[in-house]
């Protein structure tokens, strides 16, 4: 009777061991089985971006993936600072167009609701282009549009228009700022900005205008001084 007894407990002992065993290697199978995830956080365009940047800014000739890349590594600035102008010690309120300057103080930035939304910028440059001989009233060298499919560099303007209402705050090295179909970041010395409805970039600098994307150079219609298309 002691030897059934025994016998019967050894039996459920292995059986309480197998159970529990199992048990162990089921969970530790359904951890494997699930691989991390990892989350893409959205820009605050609404768009997401897995795109590996490069430490340096783009240089000429870079792909448009690789601008768009850097310029999303930046840290996002708060757009609402840049919702006003200031000139001559008064401000004004911009409403939903946004002012930023680069941090060498070029270049100026605006953006028009009047023209949808579109950005220019008056920029420095060391060599403008000249004043077309068939072109009068005021040249701007250095007034640069960027619509998204074209960029026009240099055109006469009888007054300040946009800038009328003077200059945006600063946006510091490393910053990022998004606004419409469009984000800027700021280097040191220029400002790379991207349209992301034409997949279409510009490097705003002194030494001169860069492009990248899908914009080539283009013969400019009459009163421009350089263009660039897609």
């Amino acid at each position: 009777m002691r030897i059934a007894v025994m016998i019967a407990a050894s039996a459920l002992v292995a059986g309480c061991s197998s159970t529990a065993g199992d048990g162990a290697e089921r969970s530790q199978t359904a951890l494997t089985a699930h691989p991390t995830i990892s989350k893409t956080s959205p820009t605050s365009t609404g768009r997401s971006t897995t795109t590996t940047a490069a430490a340096k800014p783009p240089q000429a000739g870079a792909t448009i993936t690789d601008v768009i890349g850097w310029i999303e590594q930046g840290t996002a600035a708060d757009v609402a600072a840049h919702h006003t102008a200031s000139r001559a010690g008064e401000t004004t309120e911009l409403g939903e167009d946004v002012a930023f300057t680069g941090p060498s103080g070029t270049p100026n930035c605006m953006t028009d609701a009047r023209a949808d939304g579109a950005l220019a910028c008056l920029v420095d440059l060391t060599d403008p282009p000249p004043q077309p001989a068939d072109v009068y009233g005021q040249w701007k060298g250095g007034w640069v549009d960027f619509s998204g499919p074209s960029v026009e560099v240099g055109s006469a303007h009888g007054d300040p228009g946009r800038f009328s209402r003077g200059t945006g705050a600063e946006l510091p090295p490393g910053q990022t700022l998004a606004f419409g179909d469009y984000r800027c970041r700021a280097d040191t010395a220029s400002v790379y900005c991207v349209n992301y409805a034409h997949q279409s970039a510009v490097k705003f600098d002194a030494a001169g205008i860069e492009t990248f994307g899908c914009l080539r150079p283009a013969t400019p219609p009459a009163g421009i001084g350089k263009q660039f298309s897609c």
